[in-house]
Order: C-alpha cells, then structure tokens, then sequence
C-alpha cells in the first residue's frame, strides 16, 4: 500500500509544527532515510517539503563513512533527522547520543516498517502537535506528581497503590527549554515517573495490552491482572503463553520481576482500540503504562544494579481512573488537568 498524497499533506503539516514550534529550527538540516517501507518514504517526501534546503543522504546508498562525514559538516544547533525503517547501525556509533554529544538538534523516526497499512497513517496522525494540550497538561501533571503523597491507579475493580510519593516526574511534550538536548523519538506525549521506593508499590493491576518478547503491541483477549507485593510481580491471572514468555525472560536474567516506571501517555491518538505494532511509538498512548524489569535509566534506586538491569518492558493498565492523593486526574480517558 503506498500511502495517499492527503497523507503525505498532513505528515508535512505535522512535521512542519514539530520543526517551528517544538525543535526551533532555524539552522542548517541533514535528513538520512531509508525507502525500505511506505511510512519512510512517506515521511522523507513530507521533509523534502518542510525543508528544502536540507541536505537529504539516503542510508541504503551510502557509505559509513559518507554518513559520518555529513555529520562532521554540522555545527551546534543544526538539526538532524533519522528516518528509519527499521535502526539505523553505524559500527559501535549509538546516533542519537552521539548527536546530542555535539549540540545537535534531533528526530528520530525509528522502526517504521512495524506499522504498515492503516498503522502508518495512525503514526502520521499521531505526529500532530499541539502545544497548549501537551505543554499544558504535561506541566499540570508534573506539579502533581512532584507534590503528591499516594498515587492510585483503578482498573477493573483492582487498585495499584504507590504509597511513599514519586520521583520528580519528567516531560516528554515538545518543551525543550529546560533540557540540555533538543529533540529525540517521535511521536511525543508523555510524564513519567516511579516510586520513591520500589517497595512500597502494592495492590494489584489489570493490564490490556503488554509489549511481547519480539518488541511488538500484543493484546490478549482478556486483560490479564498483575499482583504486585513490595514491588515485585508475585502472580498473575489470565496470563497467556507468550505473557509467561515475557515474565520468565525476566526472571532468569535479573532473578525477579521489579514493577518500576510510572508512565502518563498523553498522545490522543492512541488508545487501546487503536494501536499500532511498535511498542516503542505505543507507548505514547493516551493513558497509563508501567514498566517491568529492572532497567529504568532515568532514575538511580540503591536495591537496583545497573548492570544487572536488563529489561524494560511496557505493559498497558486498562485503567478506569488515576488518583494523586484525594484528586482524580484520569478518568475513562481523558487526563482531567490543565
């Protein structure tokens, strides 16, 4: 399926915004894609528009070192763009944190090729930026989460308690004006957190949707729940074949299954009936997610071994509501502040 040219025009929209009114860019740009599926050809077409003076490399026709070199052109403040069906590799050079090393300004676009068909045009949508809602929200959230005591997350009659407060809560949203880097994956829309102590997470969660050991959005027929004691996943029921999959990869790397991220997706076009493949654009989603596995690079626990940290895996609370404190700040999906 090659996509529309109304998709084409609504991805240079989107990008547009993201470029102006998010990135600020201003400066020089260089663009390295791949046209290995219809989402990058698509999206490199609509940056062709947005910029034309951009110098445009194309990954599969070029040489290491031709990439590399490119790089080198640039200067702090300049932007680069990775458009990328799958991730692009460049010996031991990890792109995005290298860029940032020089002060360059980013979006990512990886894995594309997940999300053909009618996902594509979803990942196009959800490109849309909206300043006032993500900025706004994301910062009401915020002031919320750094003040809060408790936070509760309601699901199908089940209730996961997060009694000793949570970590200052850091922003996903388009607002670069505090951070020393510019830029990073897209689609954006998120808050996250964790516990102030792992331990003292306990209750019990249903969760919809899980990201399953080949990195993919699975959703099983029914929501399975999750018993959490002290932190730790302790049970579940409902699980699937390839849920015990994920949780038993767990186990046998890092001995336990610790709960850790706290994650308040804010892209609206997401939800549990409108997904799409890739696990790492999903996890936008409008909505709550949580992380299993001890990984969680944004925050320093001293029961947490970072070498010994090995996974990160999102599942997805089919939450009916969200409580910080005595306040109700999600409900049947839509966060209630602003």
């Amino acid at each position: 399926m090659t996509l529309p040219d109304t998709a084409i025009d609504e991805a240079e929209k989107n990008l547009r915004d993201i470029l102006e009114i998010a990135i600020g860019h201003t400066q020089s740009a260089l663009v390295v894609w791949d046209g290995q599926c219809d989402l990058a050809i698509a999206l490199t077409q609509a940056y062709r528009r947005c910029l034309p003076n951009a110098t445009f490399i194309d990954f599969d026709n070029a040489q290491a070192s031709d990439v590399h070199a490119a790089f080198d052109r640039l200067i702090p403040g300049d932007l680069v763009v990775l458009i990328q069906s799958t991730s692009f590799r460049l010996d031991a050079f990890r792109l995005r944190v290298e860029l940032f090393k020089r002060d360059l300004k980013v979006i990512e676009h990886p894995h594309l090729s997940r999300m053909p068909g009618q996902e594509a045009l979803i990942y196009i949508e959800s490109l849309a930026y909206d300043p006032g809602y993500y900025r706004g929200v994301g910062n009401a959230l915020k002031e919320r989460i750094d003040a809060a005591h408790t936070c509760t997350i309601e699901s199908g009659g089940e209730r996961l308690v997060f009694s000793a407060g949570l970590e200052t809560a850091k922003l996903n949203v388009g607002d670069y004006s505090q951070m020393h880097n510019v830029g990073g994956q897209f689609p954006i829309g998120e808050v996250f957190t964790e516990s102030k102590d792992l331990e003292a997470v306990n209750g019990r969660v249903r969760i919809s949707i899980f990201g399953d050991t080949t990195f993919s959005v699975n959703k099983p027929e029914k929501p399975i729940t999750l018993v959490v004691n002290k932190g730790r996943i302790t049970g579940t029921i409902d699980s699937t074949p390839e849920f015990d999959r994920v949780l038993s990869s767990i186990r046998e790397h890092e001995g336990e299954v610790w709960l850790r991220e706290l994650g308040l997706g804010l892209n609206r076009s997401f939800s549990e009936d409108r997904t799409v493949s890739d696990i790492g654009t999903f996890e936008r989603m409008c909505g709550v997610h949580l992380s299993l596995g001890a990984k969680h690079g944004s925050y320093n626990k001293p029961n947490i071994k970072k070498s010994a940290a090995k996974f990160h895996v999102d599942v997805f609370a089919a939450t009916q509501s969200v409580l910080l404190d005595d306040e109700i700040i999600y409900r049947n999906g839509r966060w209630l502040v602003a």
